[in-house]
């Protein structure tokens, strides 16, 4: 019989905080820019220079710490961790190894194994680095400084995940708290959250751990789930013949779907850490504590209960809804201008999410203002647009945020109410095609439909539906 293997998990996440400058200097965080153009002598690691420390990244910190029902380290203090590395200008980054600001907490995910609690082993505040940039033309490495200094906390779980599932799901959850708490954006694809994986296996029913690899370069869920596949099917495999795992750093290559050894795994003491001599300690008062926990916003169980109490939104769609803060704002703010959550929620959830999966874009790209589609909301309360001029008229807000209002009355799409101008029309559909009037005639409700389509063509789609139906039942029953 065949063994039965277990795969132990455990997460070490990079956010990158949103704060408009740097961790120890005050240059810009802005993504992208020209090549070490967000750059000063702090944060090339010029000799002589002086980190002053952001106050930002520490409340940014202490907030995701509080969420996350970590512990608080009152009195904190930056270390120093010893390498090179071209793009680690110092030759040390600053980082926390001996006092982390955040430590044991925890945050409950759930999937279809049921709900369980992932324990968070520390949250600790550090600097990013900067980024090698290989250049294939002339067959060398250029250094890009813009994102050395980069405030960034890592928050290290403890092995506590079994899964890809559990992983997708603590990443999930831990993306949207981030979010709401507005410590960061958290795009993947931009690097400001990135994911490394430490995993082994064991034998089901074993206590001791196997040896683990850490796996880099992940930047997209789908990466994380097939490393995670890939690294669990190659240490078994190892086992079952007899090998070794090596403890070591691995690079994940998707394209390729399989890993490749890039370094023995280090430990903390081949860093030689030592506590930063240019930074004093960090004090935290109880009522800094205090400032920040009342400072915490609504998070989204929260928001699900409130909707679906207040607006009388269902379960499901209040999920949906505050899947992303950005969809939250967009609906709550609608709503207080338009009155109308059902009409806002349906928008939201229908069309909406309709054009960001064609678009291939989050919820927390959507570029439209809610005053634009609470506008679109009114003017089809107001039957001045139907509902099929309305889904046109929105995939216009959509892309470009127009004031629909005023793009209805330059382009000449109300509605046509005055009934003596439809019966005109209605008349000549009703003379152009006899066959459907006999039909009707006959006894074919269905026929009357036939009529109203070509009515509806005839007006460009501007004509009110019941009003067309009623007119034609009118000519159609003398």
């Amino acid at each position: 019989m065949s063994k039965q293997y277990e795969t132990v998990i455990g997460l070490e996440v990079h956010v990158e905080l949103a704060t408009k400058t740097k961790i120890f200097c005050s240059c810009s965080t802005a993504f992208g820019g020209a090549p070490n153009t967000h750059t000063c002598p702090v944060c090339t690691g010029m000799p002589g220079s002086l980190p002053v420390l952001n106050k930002q990244v520490v409340e940014y910190a202490l907030a995701v710490g509080l969420a996350a029902n970590c512990q608080i380290h009152q009195y904190c203090k930056f270390d120093r961790k010893n390498y090179f590395y071209p793009d680690n200008p110092q030759n040390y980054q600053i980082s926390q190894l001996y006092l982390p600001i955040c430590h044991d907490g925890g945050i409950e995910i759930e999937t279809a194994e049921g709900k369980k609690t992932v324990r968070i082993h520390e949250i600790h505040m550090e600097e990013d680095a900067g980024k090698l940039i290989h250049d294939e033309w002339e067959d060398c490495s250029l250094v890009d400084y813009n994102r050395s200094g980069v405030p960034l906390i890592e928050i290290v779980s403890e092995p506590d995940m079994r899964s890809a599932e559990e992983v997708i799901a603590y990443l999930e959850k831990l993306r949207m708290m981030i979010q709401y708490l507005g410590a960061s954006d958290c795009k993947l694809q931009e690097g400001s959250m990135r994911a490394d994986v430490n995993l082994s296996v064991r034998e089901v029913g074993t206590e001791a751990f196997g040896t683990r690899t850490e796996m880099k370069n992940l930047n997209s869920f789908r990466a994380i789930t097939h490393a995670i596949e890939g690294e669990k099917n190659r240490q078994i495999d190892l086992l079952e013949s007899g090998e070794q795992v090596v403890q070591e750093t691995r690079r994940w290559d998707d394209t390729k779907g399989a890993s490749y050894a890039m370094r023995s795994k280090e430990d903390a003491q081949d860093y030689r850490y030592f506590p930063d001599p240019d930074l004093t300690p960090v004090v935290i008062s109880d009522e800094w504590i205090q400032e920040i926990r009342d400072r915490q916003p609504e998070m989204r169980e929260e928001k699900q209960e409130r909707y679906q109490k207040e607006y009388g939104i269902p379960a499901y769609d209040a999920g949906i809804l505050t899947s992303a803060k950005r969809m939250a704002d967009m609906f709550e703010e609608t709503t207080a201008l338009c009155k109308s959550p059902k009409k806002v929620s349906n928008w939201l959830m229908v069309e909406t999410m309709r054009l960001l999966k064609e678009h291939g874009m989050d919820a927390e790209d959507i570029r439209f203002s809610p005053e634009n589609l609470a506008k679109l909301i009114g003017l089809t309360e107001a039957g001045t647009i139907n509902n099929t001029v309305a889904k046109e008229v929105f995939e216009f807000v959509f892309d470009k945020d127009i004031d629909p209002e005023q793009y209805v009355e330059e382009k000449g799409l109300k509605m046509v109410g005055d009934e003596g101008a439809l019966r005109g029309t209605i008349e000549e559909i009703v003379a152009a095609n006899p066959q459907s009037v006999a039909d009707y005639k006959g006894g074919k409700q269905k026929a009357i439909g036939f009529l109203v389509g070509q009515t509806m063509k005839a007006m460009k789609g501007k004509a009110d539906p019941g009003v067309v139906n009623k007119i034609l039942k009118e000519i159609l029953d003398k």
